[in-house]
This record gives C-alpha cells, structure tokens and sequence, in this order.
C-alpha cells in the first residue's frame, strides 16, 4: 500500500526539489493548452516561450474580467476560453463577495482529486499512522446540487465546490465519507442556521455508529459542528471519536486563529493546514511546520509585489505579494489572495487583496514579528 501512496505525493515531492525546473514544465504544459483556445491564440501564446514572454502577452485577469468569456462558455462556445469542454460547473460559498460560477474540466478535476489526497497521504507517511487512512471521514461539505443555469434537456445543475468534489470523489483507500455526499445533497440547498443543524444531525447520527479517523473541509465549519455536538448533545466530539488528524481549509491563518479553538473540542489532534479553492487545490501542509507548501507541478504561481511581479518561489524569506496563478482552467488568474514567504517552499496565506488586510498584516510585522 505505501508505495501506491507514495505515487500520489512523489511528483509533489519532487517539484520541491527543484521549483524552477518544475514551474518552467508547467508553463510549457498551460501554454500547450492555451495555443487551443481563442483567448491564447489572440494573445500569441503559439509565439511565447519564456515566463517574461507570458506576463507581456497575458495580463493578470480577475473574475470579474473572465465574465465575459465565462459567458460563451456556458452557451456552449468552451474553445473560446478552455482547451477542453466542462464536466461540470462550481461555485464559490461567496465568503468574500459575490459568489463565481467557475467551469470543472476533466483536467481540472483530476489536479483537485489528486492534489487534494496529498495532505492526507503525506501526513499518514510522514508520521506513519496508516489509520487516518482507515475510518470514516466526517462530512461537512456544502450541497453539491443548489441551482441550475439553461432550460429543460439542456439545464446544467450545479452546486458548492466542496460538495461537488466530495462526490466526485468518496473515498480514499479505506476511508470513505461519513455520511454519503448524496445524503448530504438529499437535505436541501440551504445554507442558513437551521439548513446546517439538519446537515449536523445527520452527519452526529450516522458518525455515531463508525469509526471516525479524521475530518477534512472548511474550517469554520468544521469548528461549528463540533459546537453544535456540544450543545445539543452534551459532549464535545473528542469524548465521542479519537480523530488522527484535521484537515482544515478555505481561510486564512488556520493554525493561529482556529486550530486553539479546534483542539478545545477535538483534543490534541494534528491540525493540517490545506490552501484551496473552488478553482483548485494550491498548497498543503508539509510538516510540522504551521505553512503550506505549493503544488508546483501542477499550477504556475506568481506574486505581484511591490517590486513587481516574481515567481512565488523567488520570493525571499518575509517578501509577501498579490498571488497570480495560471492553470489548467484560467491563464494568470488574480485569486486575490496575499501570500507570504517563510523561506524555502514554505508559505502562509495571510488575507484577501485588500487594503484593511494589508494594513493588519503591517502591523503585524511592525509591532507583533512577520511570523504570526
């Protein structure tokens, strides 16, 4: 079994060992894609070679610049911005704005499902503790099916990201979601308070009767459901399961302003710290070490600081910037993401591109040391 695990992280593993020769692979690969697509081909993608040769062709886009493109995609013109059709659309829980509408090729869900098992498989190798692989995973995972776009035969369902990956993809070697992502659809689209205390009921019920090894999504809610078993049920989860480990995602500084709160309820587990979002999975926890470590095989990832823009792994210990990233999906995508370097291939996501997150990160550094 180990070394059909280690096939999931080796190539992560790899890049690390040399980020350069791993970013410029990736950028002949994104480029190969781009050269099919109307969007690349206007740009000249069939004539750029280097990284200084993409930044001057493709300029760093936003959501709300992909609109239009987006647009044709849905009616049915995919070419005119991806190399090869959706399987499905997502969206975003809308956390930070307006929720995006982001299309799911079959390129792309291959990179989350796989990029998304390495947390899990580099913390059972790393540490040894096979069972973290075994039992029943808690699912906290938005709906998967919520609304749709289109009339009658050719009406496209879609739903949360996170629900929608989860069913796509169940299980990992032994452990399987605790309950079915169907389950979880089968409740309702909702999101308010009641929505998800019927979603945390079901999820107690069934959790009750299984071994549970771990549980992995969105951190704050995570955190919910562990204060709702409290409260309705007169225990907190560490008297109900010995989990191996959390593996928490989708907000920032997870290991100083949520994993306290966390081990309140879960006791003494490992908090894993993951870097996702609806339009992939970037960066997961290596080590002991309360940073992220980027998927450079699989994503192009640039940072536009105050110098101008560089390669995120140029970045030296303390430079923090805007986070560009280019994959499979969107060339140079502005994911408004500030990221900082901690030296080597560790980093930590610290705030949203905006001006109060900026200025909280500079007093940071100004009054309380860079690192937290």
């Amino acid at each position: 079994m180990e070394s059909s695990l280690r096939g999931i992280v080796e190539p992560w593993y790899q890049a690390l060992k040399d980020p350069a020769q791993a970013q410029s692979q990736v950028l002949e690969e994104l480029l190969a894609g781009y050269r099919k697509t109307a969007y690349g081909k206007t740009r000249g993608a069939d004539e750029i070679t280097s990284i200084s040769g993409f930044r001057r062709s493709f300029t760093a886009i936003g959501y709300a610049g992909l609109l239009p493109y987006l647009d044709e995609v849905k009616a049915g013109s995919y070419a005119i911005l991806l190399p090869e059709p959706p399987s499905c659309w997502v969206m975003t829980r809308g956390s930070t704005g307006r929720r995006k509408l982001i299309p799911a090729t079959s390129t792309h869900l291959q990179q989350v499902l796989s990029c998304g098992a390495r947390a899990v498989v580099n913390y059972a190798l790393r540490t040894r503790d096979m069972g973290v692989l075994r039992g029943g995973v808690l699912n906290l995972n938005f709906p998967s099916v919520v609304e749709s776009f289109g009339e009658g035969p050719q009406a496209t369902a879609y739903g949360y990201s996170s629900g929608t990956y989860a069913r796509l993809n169940p299980a990992l070697n032994e452990a399987q979601l605790v309950p079915r992502q169907e389950e979880i659809d089968a409740l309702g689209p909702g999101v308010t308070g009641p929505d998800w205390e019927r979603r945390f009921e079901l999820v107690y019920q069934q959790a009750l009767k299984r071994d549970i090894a771990a549980a992995m999504g969105v951190t704050p809610v995570i955190l919910s459901f562990a204060r709702y078993v409290k409260k309705n049920h007169g225990r907190k989860p560490l008297e109900l399961w010995k989990l191996h480990a959390l593996f928490c995602t989708s907000v920032r500084k997870i290991q100083f302003r949520y994993a306290p709160g966390l081990r309140a309820y879960f006791g003494p587990v490992p908090v894993v710290e993951m870097y996702t979002a609806t339009e992939g999975v970037y960066a997961q926890q290596l080590d002991d070490l309360p940073y992220v470590t980027p998927n450079y095989d699989k994503y192009l990832f640039e940072v536009e600081t105050r110098g101008g823009p560089k390669m995120l792994h140029e970045l030296r210990r303390g430079e923090w910037g805007r986070l560009i990233v280019s994959s499979c999906l969107f060339p140079r995508y502005d994911i408004g993401d500030m990221v900082e370097a901690a030296g080597k291939s560790y980093f930590r996501i610290f705030g949203r591109a905006k001006r109060l997150h900026v200025l909280e990160h500079q007093l940071y550094r100004l009054f309380l040391g860079w690192l937290l």
